[in-house]
């Protein structure tokens, strides 16, 4: 489980995550992130939190956010309040090439910290660490695991939960497992 002042990077993307406050430092009432974006052409694919609200603040540079279908630009200073269930999608559109830093704050935590260490861990996997069809079961059982805190908009809700309902012994015939709560891409930041 993640801690305060642990580290996560996305090295694919580039995005960090400082934990600033936990689950289990706030009994469960928020999770509290300083998220660091480095520029990005095309926006990342939009999704909602079912259950959670979304609250941050831009501490620098400037950050494109997309909030059900109208898109925004935010710069240092800005906030911006995302309720629950509603389709946003965040990103560094800027030219400038310099990285966009927000605080932000998860309510409530539920367990989506762990969500974003499993999805750090798994982006970071060497692509030929595992085959095409071995990285879908995986993350199809990641997606089922974290429905409450985190969904994808690509197809709709009672499509995807078919799918997971079809695919997740698959996944379990191939020796996947529910994820139990490490990551191997942390370091505390002095």
């Amino acid at each position: 489980m993640a801690h305060r002042n642990q580290v996560i990077r996305n090295r694919k993307t580039g995005q960090e995550i400082l934990f600033l406050y936990t689950a289990s430092n706030t009994a469960g009432k928020f999770l509290g992130m300083v998220a660091t974006f480095q520029p990005q052409h095309e926006p990342p694919m939009p999704h909602y939190h079912p259950q959670q609200t979304l609250d941050f603040d831009v501490l620098k540079g400037e950050l494109t956010a997309l909030v059900n279908g109208q898109r925004t630009r935010l710069q240092s200073g800005d906030a911006l309040h995302i309720p629950a269930n509603q389709t946003y999608a965040l990103w560094n559109g800027s030219a400038s090439g310099q990285p966009a830093v927000i605080n932000c704050r998860l309510r409530p935590a539920l367990d989506a910290e762990f969500l974003l260490e499993t999805a750090t861990d798994l982006a970071n996997a060497e692509p030929g660490e595992a085959n095409q069809l071995a990285q879908l079961l995986q993350k199809i059982l990641v997606a089922r695991q974290f429905s409450n805190v985190f969904r994808r908009c690509y197809f709709p809700l009672v499509l995807q939960k078919i799918v997971f309902l079809l695919l997740t012994p698959v996944a379990y015939l191939v020796r996947y497992r529910k994820l139990q709560g490490t990551t191997q891409n942390c370091q505390a930041k002095s």
